[in-house]
C-alpha cells in the first residue's frame, strides 16, 4: 500500500504534477456503486461481514476503512474519466481493480473502478464508446464479466496466460504472452494486438489501466521487462490516443515489485510520461 503515497511523493517533489494539480475526492455515492455491485456485496464490505474465505479471496481482511477506502478509489476513477474527456487525459494516483467481479472481491479488488465508472458515463452520455486498455501482468477478470455483452464496451487485455487469475473470464480481445516474456517480444505482441484492436473499434475514451508488475523483479507479475521497456510501453501507448485525439484516463493497476519503491517509480514514470506527452501535444 505503500506504493500510492511514495509515488505521489516523487510526482510532486520532482516537479512533475504540482499541488495544487492533485484533486482529492470523497467517497462515491452509494447509488453509484449499485449501478454495478449487489446490495448484499456492498453492505458486507460496509458492515464487515465477509467470511474467511472470502477475505481469503479478497485479500486481506475487511476493516472498518476498507469500504471508504475503496469506495474513493471508485470516485477517483470516475472523476478522472469525466476529467479526460474534458481535457484530453487525466490520471488516477491509484485505480484499476479489474478484478472485482459484481458480487466478490479478489485479487485485492474491492470495488470494480472501471465499471463503474463506464455505467456512470453512459448516464451522463449515452452512446459513449469506452475501450479498456489493460496492461496489467494479470487478466482484469471481474471487469471482462461485468462488461461482457456491451456493444459499446471494448475491452483489450495483454498478459502471462499461465497466471492467476485462475477463473480468467474472455473479453473482447485476450493476448496471451509466455511466462518470462522478455520486454523486446512483450512490446512488440502489445503494439501489433493493440493496433488491431483498434482497427476494429473506434474509442470515445480510453480507460488505461498501466500496470507495474511486468518488471523483471516483481514477485507476481512473471514477465521481464525493465524500466526502459515501460518507458517505451507508455510513450507508444499514450502517443497512440493522444497523437489521435482519443482521451485517455489512466489507472495504476498492480505492482508488487520486490524492491518496493521500484513499483512507485515505474508508476511515478507513466505519469511522468503522460504529462510529457500531453505537453508536446498541446494537450
Amino acid at each position: 500500500m505503500d506504493k500510492f503515497e511514495v509515488s505521489k511523493d516523487m510526482l510532486v517533489g520532482s516537479g512533475i504534477v504540482k499541488g495544487e494539480d492533485i484533486i482529492e475526492v470523497n467517497e462515491a455515492d452509494s447509488h453509484v456503486l449499485r449501478r454495478v455491485h449487489d446490495h448484499d456485496y456492498l453492505s458486507k464490505i460496509y458492515y464487515g461481514q465477509l467470511d474467511r474465505k472470502e477475505q481469503i479471496l479478497l485479500g486481506f481482511p475487511v476493516t472498518p476503512k476498507l469500504y471508504h477506502r475503496s469506495a474513493t478509489e471508485v470516485e477517483a476513477t470516475r472523476q478522472a474519466c469525466h476529467a479526460a474527456l474534458q481535457d484530453g487525459v487525466a490520471a488516477v494516483l491509484a485505480g484499476g481493480t479489474h478484478h472485482s467481479f459484481q458480487n466478490r472481491g479478489e485479487g485485492y479488488c474491492v470495488f470494480n473502478d472501471v465499471a463503474i465508472a463506464i455505467r456512470d458515463l453512459q448516464v451522463y452520455r449515452p452512446g459513449i464508446k469506452v475501450m479498456v486498455v489493460d496492461t496489467d501482468a494479470h487478466q482484469g477478470n471481474g471487469t471482462n464479466s461485468i462488461l461482457a455483452d456491451d456493444p459499446n464496451v471494448f475491452t483489450y487485455s495483454i498478459h502471462v496466460g499461465k497466471l492467476s487469475p485462475s477463473s480468467k473470464i474472455n473479453g473482447s480481445m485476450d493476448v496471451e504472452t509466455v511466462r518470462y516474456v522478455e520486454g523486446e517480444m512483450y512490446l512488440k505482441q502489445l503494439f501489433n494486438t493493440l493496433a488491431a484492436a483498434l482497427d476494429v473499434f473506434s474509442p470515445d475514451l480510453v480507460i488505461w489501466i498501466a500496470g507495474a508488475d511486468n518488471h523483471r523483479n516483481d514477485r507476481m507479475g512473471q514477465m521481464l521487462l525493465d524500466l526502459k521497456d515501460f518507458i517505451r510501453r507508455d510513450e507508444v501507448i499514450l502517443r497512440a490516443f493522444m497523437g489521435n485525439r482519443i482521451p485517455v484516463a489512466i489507472l495504476y493497476g498492480g505492482g508488487y515489485n520486490r524492491q518496493p519503491e521500484y513499483t512507485a517509480k515505474i508508476h511515478r514514470n507513466t505519469i511522468a510520461t503522460a504529462a510529457r506527452v500531453a505537453r508536446e501535444l498541446g494537450r
